[in-house]
């Protein structure tokens, strides 16, 4: 495995953390689960609206195979074998007081990052990989999963405990490293931008 090496000093569970597309198909505890997610509950938001919402299934339960449908073939090919798969939606709007009607919720998505952050960092302090995907049916999940008009389907998360990388097709083995980042004064700029 490449080593990733920070320019700056941060916790080693920053660096640490990747996302691998070989997993084990091995069953996770419905606790380590509930525990991803509780740290995802905890992320910060405008407004503490904590927007962010969760459809999920382990491997075993009876929505599993509904919610690996749900991917892109790309991505089912892979994200099958994993424990869990877990689907981040956002609501869009916040509820009208005082008899105004809802607004517009123009952070929603920035907070459900927040929260896919916190169940990232989580699911690997218990010692699982993690593994995003925008790579979804978005037209269909809706329907399948009953999700209300003012939210919208962000990502699917695939959690589980790293596999074989034998066991992925040939073209993506080579990829199955940790990456890189950019420098830091690419992204970066003090004062101005640039």
């Amino acid at each position: 495995m490449t080593a990733r090496k920070p320019d700056h000093p941060v916790e080693d569970l920053f660096v640490k953390r990747w996302s691998p597309r070989s997993f084990d198909r091995s069953d996770m505890p419905e606790a380590d689960l509930r525990t991803i997610l509780e740290a995802a509950r905890w992320a910060p938001s405008a407004f503490n609206l904590q927007p962010w919402r969760f459809v999920y299934a382990r491997r075993g339960d009876a929505d599993w195979q509904v919610l690996v449908d749900l991917l892109n073939p790309f991505n089912r090919e892979w994200a099958r074998h994993a424990s869990a798969l877990v689907y981040l939606f956002s609501d869009t709007e916040v509820d009208g007081k005082d008899g105004k009607p809802n607004r517009a919720n123009g952070a929603h998505v920035f907070d459900a990052g927040s929260a896919w952050t916190h169940a990232a960092l989580q699911a690997s302090m218990l010692g699982y990989h993690s593994h995003g995907m925008a790579g979804i049916l978005k037209d269909e999940i809706r329907g399948k999963l009953g999700v209300p008009e003012r939210y919208q389907p962000h990502i699917a998360i695939a959690i589980g405990r790293r596999g074989d990388v034998a066991d992925l097709p040939e073209d993506l083995q080579a990829r199955e490293i940790p990456s890189n980042r950019k420098p830091l004064e690419e992204i970066a700029f003090a004062g101005a931008w640039g």
